[in-house]
């Protein structure tokens, strides 16, 4: 079914919505949870906060790509529940995630921080438009659905070293995409 199609079914509220985002998302978000969580039980319940998620906040927001914006709550989500979960004992996939980007993200701590996170995020996207596709791919996967060295080099059929490379280029690129703009 059609992207368009189902948000409409979530403006009209119809319950085939949620449904039909499950059908078509169902599997991502469930992976992206677990990758996240470690658990099934807490990516499960992960998945039904989702949707639940998407149903509050369509209508009034009518995101310009469902899946984007299905994955995106659904990280969230998860992200929220590991907190809640395990306070400051974190998954080691998604950390290591983290400490890999923490020194082309860094950011200082400041009344402007939520202006300065909009920039940063635009920026991204920039940055993002700007990769190969292959690169794009790889970049995505391991840094927002968390994906393993591992699960990046059976997807892409590439050696271990081929994927730390590219990630370590990129987030160099980055870093310094970033300075020219003045984010960091």
């Amino acid at each position: 079914m059609e992207e368009k199609y189902i948000i409409e079914l979530f403006f009209a509220r119809s319950e085939t919505a949620i449904e039909e985002t499950k059908k078509q998302y169902g599997r991502l978000v469930r992976a992206v949870a677990l990758r996240i969580l470690g658990d099934e039980f807490d990516a499960q319940e992960c998945e039904n906060d989702t949707y639940l998620g998407v149903w509050n906040t369509i209508p009034p927001k009518r995101p310009g790509d469902l899946r984007a914006y299905v994955i995106r709550i659904a990280r969230n989500q998860a992200l929220k529940r590991l907190d809640y979960y395990q306070a400051r004992k974190r998954n080691s996939a998604v950390t290591l995630s983290f400490e890999e980007l923490e020194d082309a993200l860094a950011a200082e701590e400041g009344p402007e921080q939520e202006y300065e996170d909009e920039e940063l995020a635009e920026a991204i996207r920039d940055f993002l438009v700007g990769l190969a596709p292959e690169n794009r791919r790889i970049f995505l996967q391991r840094y927002w659905y968390y994906a393993s060295i591992p699960e990046i080099m059976d997807e892409c059929g590439m050696s271990r070293q081929q994927v730390e490379s590219r990630l370590f280029r990129m987030r160099k690129r980055l870093k310094t995409f970033l300075t020219e703009r003045g984010l960091r």
